[in-house]
C-alpha cells in the first residue's frame, strides 16, 4: 500500500514534492471526459490544463479546456492536430478565470510514450511546459506511475519523468 500511495501522492516521506498538483476529482473527471471524446477509442483527444502557476512550485491544475471545444476540427484526423489560430479563445478563458496554462494532456491508443510528432511539435513550445499522455485512450491507468509525464526544456529537448511516479504530478484528495 505505501508504494501505491507514494505514486499517487508523491509528497509522502521519502519522495520529492510534486511540481504540479491537481485535485483528484478534477483529474479523474477530466480523464473520463477525454476517454468519452475518443468516441470509443477511434481517435485521440486532449486538453489544455489551466490553473495557478505561482513563481514557485507546485503549479495547480484547476480545469481542463478540451482541444475540440476550442478547435472543433482538432480531432478530425484521428490524432490531435490543434490549429494555433484558435489559441486566442484559450487566452480569453485564462484571463476570465485568472488562470494560466499549466500543462497539456492527450491520449494515445496503446502506450504513454511520446511520438516523434509529440517531441517535435510541443503544444506549448516554451521551456518549462509540462505534457501528460494517458495510455489506452484513457481507458486504463490515468494516475501517476501509469501515465507519460514530460517536461519541455526548449530547443526540442524533453525530460521524461514517467518513471518517477508522482514526482512531477501529484493528485490530492479533498480534506
Amino acid at each position: 500500500m505505501p508504494s501505491f500511495l507514494n505514486r499517487l501522492f508523491g509528497w509522502l516521506p521519502g519522495r520529492p514534492k510534486p511540481r504540479i498538483v491537481c485535485d483528484e476529482a478534477v483529474w479523474l473527471a477530466g480523464a473520463s471526459e477525454l476517454k468519452l471524446r475518443t468516441l470509443g477509442g477511434r481517435r485521440e483527444s486532449g486538453a489544455f490544463l489551466i490553473g495557478e502557476s505561482p513563481n514557485k512550485e507546485p503549479k495547480i491544475i484547476r480545469a481542463f479546456v478540451y482541444y475540440d471545444d476550442l478547435d472543433p476540427h482538432a480531432l478530425d484526423s484521428g490524432i490531435v492536430h490543434f490549429d494555433g489560430n484558435k489559441l486566442p479563445r484559450l487566452w480569453q478563458i485564462c484571463r476570465e478565470r485568472r488562470y494560466r496554462v499549466v500543462a497539456d494532456v492527450h491520449v494515445h491508443p496503446f502506450h504513454y510514450g511520446q511520438s516523434a510528432s509529440d517531441q517535435a511539435d510541443p503544444v506549448m513550445p516554451r521551456g518549462g511546459h509540462f505534457a501528460f499522455i494517458l495510455p489506452d485512450f484513457a481507458a486504463g491507468s490515468v494516475i501517476p506511475g501509469g501515465i507519460g509525464q514530460y517536461e519541455y526544456l526548449g530547443n526540442g529537448k524533453w525530460v521524461d519523468h514517467s518513471h518517477a511516479g508522482a514526482s512531477l504530478l501529484g493528485l490530492k484528495r479533498p480534506k
